[in-house]
């Protein structure tokens, strides 16, 4: 399938999904938000894809941020709206997908595109990617979920000094913070990232779901995510992985996970 703002590559058990609007900076609009969820969930139910690759087209952004002038005008309850629908259908979607995703930070990544790389599963920079959340700097704050994840994965001062100064930080201080796992230049961003999802696409996709289920359940207020790894766990038992996984380990052999 064919979509307006992203482009698709497959590499065997690996799909990289680009957002394509260079002219825009990558900016995410509706109509991008709605193509990355349908790509995204087309991805997730074909069982040869073990992993997703994010990243934007070009070498300057990432994901510049949300396209201002879609919703410069909107009213108090528009702009309740444009957040409840932008989680639900691609934030919320991509850190509750059972295929893993990992963000290819190369470049910008700032305000909505901050908040979609910190809806992926994990992050990996290029040298020159800049990271921010500058919504205040034009009266409002972050929208897709950035006030809830940013103190999550650096921490509630760090977040706090983020967000309220409006500022950017390289690449390096995102290490230092936690924000990415790694920092490599421009040219080594996606063979990294495809050798992490390589590394990925081995191991049991159904015990990858599962454990990403359970992850997010220690994140979530409502639900008590020990119990929810105990369930995670003992569902693995009745799974054709684990009965592959354990068979090829006592008989000395790499698994075959369908």
């Amino acid at each position: 399938m064919k979509y307006e703002n992203i482009l698709i590559e497959q590499r065997e058990a690996i799909a990289t999904v680009i957002i394509n609007r260079p002219n825009k900076l990558n900016a995410l609009n509706r109509d991008t938000i709605q193509d990355l969820h349908d790509a995204l969930q087309a991805l997730d139910v074909d069982k040869k894809i073990k992993a997703i690759i994010i990243t934007g087209s070009g070498e300057k952004a990432f994901v510049a941020g949300a396209d201002i002038a879609e919703f410069s005008n909107f009213s108090v309850k528009e702009g309740g709206q444009l957040a409840r629908k932008g989680q639900q259908v691609l934030f919320d979607f991509i850190e509750n997908l059972a295929t893993p995703v990992i963000a290819a930070v190369n470049g910008f990544a700032l305000g909505g595109g901050l908040e979609l790389a910190m809806a992926c599963h994990f992050r990996i920079a290029s040298a020159n990617a800049k990271m921010g959340l500058p919504e205040v700097s034009l009266g409002v704050i972050p929208g897709y979920g950035g006030t809830q994840r940013l103190p999550q994965l650096i921490g509630k001062g760090r977040a706090n000094e983020m967000i309220m100064t409006a500022g950017m930080i390289d690449a390096q201080k995102a290490l230092a913070y936690g924000l990415v796992n790694d920092v490599v230049p421009q040219e080594e961003l996606l063979p990294l990232c495809e050798k992490i999802a390589q590394k990925i696409a081995n191991n049991s996709p159904v015990a990858i779901s599962y454990a990403i289920k359970a992850v997010n359940a220690g994140f979530n207020s409502t639900i008590d995510g020990y119990q929810e790894e105990i369930k995670a766990f003992g569902a693995c038992f009745g799974t054709e992985d684990f009965k592959e996984g354990t068979t090829a380990f006592l008989e000395k052999r790499k698994a075959n996970f369908k």
